[in-house]
């Protein structure tokens, strides 16, 4: 048997291999609460935003009215002001994924899964796979996909209440305590790196899961209960930022075995992350969007 990685893709075939994972709009809003038609609307005038081809300014004007009818007291307005925790002058932190060195083997799904606890159906980051050929002749294509924490990114644009926005360290996050689970955000990010918790539990599988919450963002939630935050709302990678606050490194690159994974300062011109981004092997996924993701990879 004949069974190779093809690494020669250009960066618009590893854009088709994410497109196809990408959920369906219609899937991901059926069973919201809010207005279905609302959100998949925004989304779609959220990426002419960034792409430059709809001006931020006209955005508003269409959608406001319509935002304070659907959401009324919940909904917040685009001056808003975002906390943040860093300063301009502090680290805008980025990835690095060398395609060449990942093997596929997971150890980045299930250590995401095991340091996030997140629930079934549910995976921060994961590796997408593509298998072509007839046998024995085939190709297999690894291309791991976290959140692109992208600078700019169209899941902040469509937030009605302001639950998502990205820190000046380079961080897109949620507030889970603002997020009301519309899920719009879900539906205007063009990497579907964004997933619902709908409250399943491993807790029949594995005794004690429920005892300990998710530890994201360095808050300590306690028991996990139904209809308790995070339950209900929206959650994603956020470069595991509890343990980033500690000095460590996020779990899917502390433990790729083939360490194909680098994490850093992009602002440091002296980092490994910024001396490989700048490397002609480099590119971003899906970088036609106007998106600029954090995450680079090298083909």
């Amino acid at each position: 048997m004949v069974l190779f990685r093809k690494n020669e893709l250009e960066p618009e075939d590893y854009s088709s291999l994410a497109d196809g994972f990408v959920p369906n709009p219609d899937e991901v809003l059926k069973t919201s609460q809010y207005d279905s038609e609302l959100g998949k609307n925004m989304a779609r005038d959220a990426r002419k935003v960034i792409g430059g081809k709809l001006k931020i300014e006209d955005f508003h004007r269409v959608y406001s009215a319509s935002l304070l009818r659907e959401f009324g007291d919940q909904y917040a307005s685009a001056e808003a002001p975002n906390p943040t925790n860093s300063s301009e002058s502090g680290p805008r932190w980025g990835m690095v994924i060398d395609l060449k060195k990942c093997v596929g083997c997971d150890t980045c799904t299930v250590s995401c899964k095991a340091e996030n606890r997140t629930p079934p159906g549910m995976s921060y980051n994961v590796v997408l796979e593509t298998i072509k050929g007839d046998f024995p002749n085939i190709s297999v294509t690894n291309l791991p996909r976290p959140c692109m924490q992208c600078d700019k990114p169209p899941c902040v644009q469509v937030c009605p209440t302001r639950a998502t926005y990205k820190m000046k360290d380079g961080i897109v996050v949620i507030d889970n305590d603002r997020c009301i689970g519309c899920r719009y955000c879900m539906v205007a990010c063009p990497y579907g790196a964004r997933s619902y918790d709908f409250g399943n539990s491993y807790e029949e599988e594995m005794m004690g899961y429920n005892d300990v919450t998710s530890p994201e963002y360095g808050m300590a939630r306690g028991k996990r209960k139904k209809g308790a935050v995070p339950e209900e709302t929206v959650r994603k990678c956020n470069f595991c930022y509890h343990r980033l606050q500690r000095g460590e490194e996020p779990a899917c690159v502390e433990t790729c075995i083939g360490d194909a994974r680098y994490f850093g300062d992009m602002n440091d011109p002296n980092s490994v992350v910024s001396k490989l981004a700048a490397s002609p092997r480099a590119f971003r996924l899906k970088e036609e969007l106007g998106t600029e993701p954090r995450v680079v990879y090298l083909r």
